[in-house]
């Protein structure tokens, strides 16, 4: 497979971009506990998947969830992934050759997506915002209000800071940081995104807040 171009200026980042591939699925393990299959199936229940829709994981890294969403949607179904990271994506598409899925991986970044409006039923983001700062974030959410069909729903689990003396074994291993999870439904909101859901995953510190976009009239 011929090497893809590095990103040009206005393509860049802003945020963290993680390139080993084998530690960061070791982490995602530690993130969830050992219990990622739990973790990324409880995901894809709270963002409602149905058979033959079109799903995009952004920030997908080494493509797990996207395969497991391709599997909830079907052969006739759509799933994506895109990431700023070459390592991660040659990774992903070796799993989904083994796992037997078709799911497309592009190199992009979230706060330009390259796919055109209204592509998606569902926009998936996990333990991938805290990498990125303020404006980014706000960058990506207008960037997901944008692929989204109307209707269609965005899922966000990243790291909530922990309750006060409250210290988990986590926390010692972690260092990237934490979503203040009132800021970032203020962002969706002002991105014409509706909260309709959030809380706590079940999963250490994990937090989700799941918002939809409106419907045409």
């Amino acid at each position: 497979m011929a090497e893809q171009p590095e990103p040009t200026a206005n393509q860049r980042t802003t945020g963290i971009v993680l390139h080993k591939a084998l530690l960061y699925d070791a982490f995602l393990w530690l993130v969830s506990l050992g219990r990622e299959h739990t973790y990324r199936e409880k995901a894809l229940d709270l963002v409602s998947l149905k058979p033959c829709e079109s799903v995009l994981d952004i920030g997908c890294g080494t493509g797990t969830l996207a395969i497991a969403a391709k599997r909830r949607i079907g052969h006739r179904g759509r799933a994506c992934g895109v990431d700023a990271s070459p390592e991660m994506l040659a990774r992903a598409r070796k799993k989904a050759d083994k796992a037997g899925v078709q799911v497309t991986f592009e190199r992009g970044i979230v706060e330009a997506l390259p796919f055109p409006d209204h592509q998606f039923d569902a926009v998936l983001s996990t333990v991938m915002l805290h990498h990125l700062g303020r404006a980014a974030r706000q960058q990506c959410a207008q960037e997901v209000r944008r692929v989204l069909k109307p209707g269609g729903r965005v899922l966000a689990v990243d790291f909530a800071k922990p309750t006060e003396g409250k210290r988990s074994l986590l926390t010692h291993f972690h260092h990237h940081g934490y979503l203040n999870f009132q800021d970032l439904g203020a962002l969706f909101t002002e991105a014409g995104l509706n909260i309709a859901q959030s809380g706590a995953v079940g999963i250490g510190d994990l937090h989700f807040v799941l918002a939809s976009a409106q419907c045409c009239a």
